[in-house]
């Protein structure tokens, strides 16, 4: 590495989120604030939510059990004779 060119690392860095929760994670600032992180983020605590106004969950759900239930049917194709092709002239 050439020196004096890369910023001064910090192992031990401090992330703070705004819910109180802090973390040791390494990086170039020494302290690190963040507005949301795994403890409060509705995703990774289970408190996610889904807005849905139009009703497509639903529909998306009502859909998703029929084709569960129906099973998987095959429709089978019958394969059509095509017509002859006329012969080339040459």
């Amino acid at each position: 590495m050439q020196k004096d060119i890369h910023p001064q690392y910090f192992p031990k860095a401090k992330a703070t989120c705004v819910c109180g929760a802090s973390y040791e994670v390494g990086s170039t600032a020494e302290t690190i604030k963040v507005e949301i992180c795994r403890a409060c983020h509705p995703f990774f605590s289970g408190q996610d939510k889904v807005l849905d106004s139009a009703g497509r969950v639903e529909r998306f759900k009502a859909r998703r059990a029929k084709a569960t239930t129906t099973g998987s049917k095959k429709i089978k194709k019958t394969k059509t004779a095509s017509p002859p092709r006329p012969a080339k002239a040459g």
